[in-house]
């Protein structure tokens, strides 16, 4: 006969066990709720077209921007203009000093005249040689001077001819220096090329500047045209290919969160954008080829 203590015994374990068992799937519930629930999207089979973005950080900038920089040295003695400021072309930009190159203008100016001078001078000895040559001549003819006379008057003649294109030659270059002289005191007085803004001023009034004629010469201001800007960006040689003039494209600017720009892709670079090899760090670095987005929309930054 089975002891009652034996089948009470049995009882609670049993009891333990099925409770330990719904307690764990009541734990495997709940943690399967907090797991993140993945939604899947599912349509019916069907040819459609893809669209492949190229993302790309880059410059916004004006598609036409002058650099001014002088062609003569000397100070700056007006800058009428400030950053920041619209211009048409043909306005006063900078003025430089042009007392030396007015003083060059005279000298050269006063050399040509004193050329001009020596030439009609040696126009008329060779007038005079001339006829002195040719009644020496006709009296030779005739046996009536010696040839020693008639050879001294050929002589005579041929100097007078020589003197005169010497002298020619002479107000030529006089002429040249006349002309580069009055072109550099030209230029130093600077007229805007074009319609824009002045949108970086590098230098001011009193300063001293250098010409472009011996060396790089010296940045005065940047004039940009705001009315049509393009954005510069660098794009990694894989997606470079997908890149095509015509394309549409999408610019986002810093300056403007809440607005987004159309443009267009106008130039693909045909060169790449090398970087420098490190050999420190034994990596080659992925060339990147540069293209441009016009936006004719005005941007003010």
């Amino acid at each position: 006969m089975a002891n009652p203590k034996s089948k009470k015994r049995k009882k609670t374990i049993l009891f333990s066990v099925i409770m330990l068992v719904i307690v764990t799937l009541a734990l495997v519930a709940i943690f399967k709720k907090k797991e993140a629930v993945i939604t899947v999207q599912s349509e019916k089979v069907a040819r459609r077209n893809l669209t492949e973005l190229v993302v790309a950080n880059g410059k916004i900038q004006p598609v036409v921007q002058v650099t001014l920089s002088p062609e003569v040295s000397g100070e700056i003695t007006e800058l009428p203009v400030k950053e920041g400021q619209s211009v048409k072309k043909g306005d006063l930009l900078v003025k430089i000093k042009p007392d030396p190159y007015i003083a060059s203008k005279n000298s050269a100016e006063a050399n040509y005249k004193y050329s001009m001078a020596l030439k009609n001078s040696s126009e008329a000895s060779l007038e005079k040689t001339d006829f002195e040559f040719k009644r020496q001549d006709e009296l030779f003819k005739h046996k009536l001077i010696s040839e020693s006379g008639w050879q001294a008057a050929k002589t005579e003649y041929d100097v007078a001819k020589a003197t005169l294109l010497g002298a020619v030659q002479r107000v030529e270059m006089a002429q040249a220096s006349l002309a580069r002289a009055e072109d550099d005191l030209s230029k130093t007085t600077i007229y805007s090329p074009i319609n824009g803004t002045i949108t970086k001023l590098y230098s001011q009034a009193g300063e001293r500047v250098v010409g472009t004629a011996t060396m790089a010469g010296t940045d005065i201001m940047i004039v940009s045209d705001l009315n049509e800007m393009e954005a510069r960006v660098d794009i990694g040689e894989v997606d470079v290919v997908l890149i095509k003039p015509g394309q549409n494209a999408r610019l986002e600017v810093d300056s403007f969160k809440d607005r987004k720009f159309k443009g267009v892709v106008t130039e693909v670079a045909d060169s790449a954008k090398n970087n420098d090899y490190d050999n420190s760090e034994k990596d080659i670095q992925i060339d990147q080829t540069i293209y441009k987005i016009t936006n004719k929309n005005k941007l003010i930054f």
